[in-house]
């Protein structure tokens, strides 16, 4: 198969607001986790906070993000990468543990 003019080999970037919206439910249920899930608060944080960290990550470097807004991302990120990085690591390996059944 070969690729047309039509076809972009490289992957797509997500739309900006859908990223947007997706990264402020995360934050939500950061701030408020699941107290009927399998894996604890602290190991729901944990993920989510990687999560939101990467989604910001993107999301500076959105080309269709005014820059202004994307100085503002960017310092959002690195506090968010900050609370990531201090999520215990524990708390992640041992909820991938736990769930390694279910995939």
């Amino acid at each position: 198969m070969q690729l047309t003019d039509f076809e972009d080999p490289s992957p797509a970037l997500p739309c900006a607001g859908g990223l947007i919206a997706g990264t402020l439910a995360l934050m939500t249920c950061w701030a408020a986790p699941e107290p009927g899930a399998t894996a604890t608060e602290d190991q729901q944080r944990a993920l989510m906070a990687r999560k939101i960290a990467s989604n910001l990550f993107f999301l500076r470097e959105h080309p269709d993000i005014a820059p202004g807004l994307r100085s503002v991302i960017g310092k959002v990120h690195e506090r968010w990468l900050q609370i990531a990085q201090a999520a215990p690591a524990a708390a992640c390996a041992e909820h991938r543990h736990n769930t390694a059944a279910l995939h």
